[in-house]
């Protein structure tokens, strides 16, 4: 049977802007406030699911959330019709009328942590969605995460859906953007890789100082025994504290892997040398391909270099004859240390033989790059054909997609236009449409 690693991106929604709502994250702070594009964003993200598409890999459409959150601003004692919520939240408390226009649920790899049937006990495909604690923007994402994944991979034979974790930073989850899965083939079992932030329960364990470990290594091992994984397949690994400190605020920004490839920044990890040890002998119990550890050192890439790049938060798939593709921004082709450094890397003796370059700076401006925009997703033809199939990118969805955009979005968003009424009737119409392209049904909390 046929197995392939499906990638699901998030489609960037229309009150992309730039708030600044992140701390740790230093492409978010360093843009905060400027005026948006939330067209061109969008039609960035779409224009790099078609080309994935036409290299032949299986691209799929994660639908963005609604926003402005007016329940949210609800919740919290605003009242009266959307207008007059909109304009006391904007008065009295315009940092978190900010937070619940944030488009954020567009970086899908902090959608879920996903792990394919051949990893798990009951060889169903099973999704957590991130709960995302760390961040008050992002807290307000999981159920509606929870409900688009359910409509996109709605066969119980097939998927297993999970609650988040409970809503506390004991068991904070920042889902796929901390979770690597490396293998042989997606058809094989493999090694499911958590890396964590910190520990909760134990103070006298390493952490940052300056910003937050937003993942915890309770959380990852909550959702190792959700998903029925055998330890003998699951690694759990420190994020060096020193690299979150740096604005590296979750893992795959300073690391990628995909099957038999992980590629790193030397800064990467705490106990390296132990930790690689355990991946390979566990990779060695289920695979018989040569395991391939690419480190980048600080001489040759900094951590800032990497982090203003996002050299690690590239896509790496795989296209073939055992070849693999990065996915990168164009931040990388501009930037001259990485540059020269990914011009060397593809003469190394590497499965890596292949960057293609993509425009997505509406997105890397407010702190998310390639790998953040999609959540990795490994099928079988069984498992494929129950997914929702109008979620799958093809040049028809394509046409259709940028279509709905100009019909829809605005082309500049700034703050002031946050309490605009009409920006919430726009914003429905667009998700109220989207949800019938998509087949979703009524995932959202107005449809609801």
């Amino acid at each position: 049977m046929k197995h392939v690693e499906a990638n699901f991106d998030g489609l960037v929604g229309p009150t992309h802007n730039y708030a600044g709502l992140s701390v740790g994250n230093v492409a978010s702070l360093s843009n905060a406030k400027d005026t948006s594009n939330p067209k061109s964003a969008a039609k960035q993200g779409l224009q790099k699911m078609k080309a994935l598409h036409d290299m032949g890999l299986i691209q799929g459409v994660l639908a963005p959330h609604e926003r402005p959150d007016l329940d949210a601003l609800r919740r919290l004692g605003f009242s009266g019709n959307d207008a007059s919520v909109l304009e006391q939240a904007a008065k009295q408390a315009p940092q978190v009328l900010r937070a619940v226009y944030s488009a954020s649920s567009m970086w899908t790899a902090n959608a879920a942590t996903v792990s394919p049937s051949a990893d798990t006990a009951d060889k169903k495909v099973h999704f957590t969605p991130a709960n995302l604690t760390n961040k008050f923007h992002r807290s307000l994402e999981p159920e509606t995460s929870g409900r688009i994944l359910k409509a996109m991979f709605n066969n119980e034979q097939h998927f297993a859906h999970h609650q988040h974790l409970p809503d506390n930073d004991h068991f904070g989850d920042e889902g796929a953007a901390n979770h690597t899965r490396l293998c042989g083939e997606y058809d094989q079992a493999g090694v499911e890789l958590f890396v964590y932030g910190k520990h909760a329960f134990d103070s006298s364990k390493p952490a940052p100082t300056k910003y937050p470990a937003r993942h915890t290594f309770e959380a990852s091992q909550a959702v190792a025994r959700l998903h029925q994984l055998n330890e003998s397949g699951v690694v759990y690994m420190q994020q060096n504290p020193d690299v979150i400190d740096q604005g590296v605020f979750h893992n795959d920004v300073i690391s990628v892997g995909n099957q038999n490839v992980l590629f790193y920044h030397e800064q990467a990890f705490l106990n390296t040398a132990e930790k690689f040890k355990e991946i390979q002998s566990k990779f060695a119990k289920t695979s018989d391909k040569e395991f391939h550890f690419i480190k980048v050192s600080t001489e040759q890439v900094s951590v800032d270099e990497a982090v203003k790049t996002y050299l690690f938060n590239t896509q790496l798939v795989d296209t073939g004859n055992g070849e693999m593709t990065i996915i990168a921004p164009m931040e990388c082709k501009e930037n001259e240390s990485v540059a020269r450094y990914l011009a060397d890397l593809l003469k190394q003796n590497t499965p890596i033989k292949h960057v293609k370059y993509f425009d997505v700076k509406q997105s890397m401006r407010n702190g998310g790059g390639p790998a953040c925009l999609r959540l990795r997703v490994a099928l079988n033809e069984q498992e494929l054909a129950a997914t929702n199939q109008n979620v799958l990118m093809s040049d028809v969805l394509f046409a259709t997609l940028n279509t709905w955009v100009d019909k829809h979005y605005r082309d500049e968003l700034g703050e002031s236009d946050l309490r605009d009424p009409l920006l919430v009737v726009e914003t429905r119409a667009a998700l109220d449409e989207l949800t019938q392209i998509l087949k979703l049904g009524s995932v959202y909390q107005f449809q609801r």
